[in-house]
């Protein structure tokens, strides 16, 4: 009996992901190789029926194989480019004078949660309410943050350079 309706590969795929990072493979479980595989769905089930019915495991390792290089180039990749726009952003924040040091904090806090609330960002950086909201009508100015709620309380920011570079090549809803 499957757990899923789709069966059982949502399953395999998230234990394939945590084997490699318990082997020390991988020191974080940073590969998300469902899409690839999703990409590839037909070839995908071609290969998984190669192997139940002929047991053809070389082919299916190489399809493997080719997706764990190709989403590990794309994970790098995509590190490189969100190094890149943090530098690039906190370099703009650097010309601040004396908000820097706070809108660099805040700053920090977007690159580990890429939407939050003024709230939330005091919490995590123990940063004064008053000084929270100068930071954010800051980043905001800078272009790096933007206001998504359009409401005077309990707004809601994201960092949407951050956003766009995790979210390229999924099929997500335009925000």
């Amino acid at each position: 009996m499957h757990p899923f309706l789709d069966g059982n590969g949502r399953l395999g795929r998230l234990l394939i992901t945590l084997l490699l990072c318990e082997q020390k493979i991988l020191r974080e479980p940073l590969l998300y190789l469902s899409l690839y595989f999703k990409t590839h769905r037909q070839r995908y089930y071609e290969l998984l029926g190669q192997v139940r019915t002929d047991g053809d495991w070389e082919a299916w390792l190489e399809f493997f194989a080719e997706a764990v290089v190709l989403t590990s180039s794309q994970a790098v990749d995509t590190s490189r480019r969100l190094h890149e726009l943090a530098a690039a952003d906190r370099e703009k924040l650097t010309t601040l004078g004396r908000a820097a040091e706070s809108t660099i904090q805040i700053h920090k806090a977007f690159l580990a949660h890429p939407v939050a609330t003024a709230k939330s960002l005091g919490a995590r950086t123990g940063i004064s309410p008053a000084t929270v909201n100068k930071s954010l009508v800051l980043l905001e100015r800078l272009g790096i943050v933007r206001e998504t709620t359009g409401r005077k309380r309990g707004r809601v920011f994201s960092y949407g350079g951050v956003l766009d570079i995790m979210n390229e090549g999924l099929e997500l809803p335009a925000r």
